[in-house]
């Protein structure tokens, strides 16, 4: 859409983002970038005997989804003209409820607002990220960009 549309669209939903697989091997390896190896994440035979029953991705990796996965498959409001896209922050985020391994998430993008800046826009979006199959989301985050134009 045009930087000059953004304004009606504030509360509306802007992006719907494909499923993206949530596995052992994306849980690892997160693990691995992080260091954050509890058990909870990384042990499937010890997570088995946990409260979840299986293991579980870390809440950091569902919200870093926002950063990447994604913003590359179609969860990313699309601005006609822009030259780059920043994050420039997070208001809210809540991890509402456990991703287990082999779940699939999408992110539904919400328009919260759209504020004109010198040479860019500001934007803030409350994305939902869903669980595949489950009434309550894994998480929920406030999204602030500058689109530079």
């Amino acid at each position: 859409m045009k930087p000059g549309e953004l304004a009606s669209h504030v509360g509306k939903e802007v992006a719907l983002s494909e499923w993206i697989l949530v596995d052992q091997a994306r849980i690892d390896a997160f693990a691995d970038a992080t260091g954050d190896h509890q058990f909870i994440h990384v042990d499937p035979k010890k997570a088995a005997a946990g409260p979840f029953g299986t293991t579980i991705a870390h809440g950091f990796l569902t919200l870093s989804l926002l950063a990447g996965e994604f913003m590359t498959h179609g969860g990313a409001v699309e601005i006609e003209g822009a030259q780059m896209t920043v994050n420039y922050g997070l208001n809210r985020v809540r991890f509402v409820s456990p991703v287990k391994v082999g779940s699939r998430l999408r992110n539904r993008a919400v328009l919260q607002s759209a504020d004109q800046g010198a040479g860019y826009m500001q934007i803030t979006v409350l994305n939902t990220i869903e669980i595949e199959g489950e009434q309550r989301p894994a998480a929920t985050a406030e999204s602030v960009f500058r689109v530079y134009l």
